[in-house]
């Protein structure tokens, strides 16, 4: 039952930003569309409400469960990031907004890759806290088990993801070159 909550959650996710999103700019009602957005944290409430019942009435802990507080995890640290970006592009695209800044190089590109960091850093925070949570409500070490496996996976994430945003301070990506290269000099007939 949760993994088709989750899913459920992440489709809902998906419709009500577009919905919010078209509200906002295709319909002119941007008060509607920013209620509309205002409404995707109760998604994540649902499936937290549902998790904690579902351990309430005496489930087993499953991987449903840790996954359910990693997607929560996300949703915290991503959520609100991944809603206005879009709603950048959106504005730009269907609202006469200004166009939203290219790609990054060099240190601000590193600083970026930082800040993203940083959001993986809360997402692993809120998982890990929903997750101890749940091992100390389970109180059993042995059944608890699957919980502390998804532990360790947001544990890995946020390292796995430190690594990369560290490969743009170390290498920082170049900015493309100002100036076309100069073309080819025209051949006329001789190799010479």
């Amino acid at each position: 039952m949760l993994v088709a909550l989750i899913i459920a959650c992440e489709v809902g996710f998906w419709v009500l930003l577009a919905a919010g999103l078209a509200l906002r700019y295709l319909a002119r009602k941007p008060r509607l569309g920013a209620a509309v957005l205002l409404c995707e944290p109760l998604l994540e409430l649902v499936l937290l409400v549902a998790t904690v019942l579902d351990l309430k009435n005496g489930a087993e802990p499953t991987w449903t469960h840790g996954l359910a507080a990693l997607y929560i995890g996300y949703t915290v640290g991503f959520g609100h990031y991944t809603v206005k970006w879009l709603d950048g592009h959106a504005a730009h695209r269907f609202g006469g907004g200004p166009k939203p800044p290219g790609a990054l190089h060099g240190k601000a590109r590193a600083l970026h890759e930082w800040k993203l960091w940083l959001r993986t850093l809360v997402a692993a925070a809120v998982a890990l806290g929903l997750l101890q949570l749940a091992v100390w409500y389970v109180g059993d070490a042995a059944a608890a088990e699957p919980l502390r496996g998804w532990q360790a996976v947001a544990l890995r994430v946020t390292g796995i993801h430190g690594i990369i945003a560290a490969t743009y301070t170390l290498w920082p990506r170049k900015a493309p070159a100002a100036e076309a290269a100069p073309a080819p000099r025209e051949r006329t007939g001789s190799w010479f």
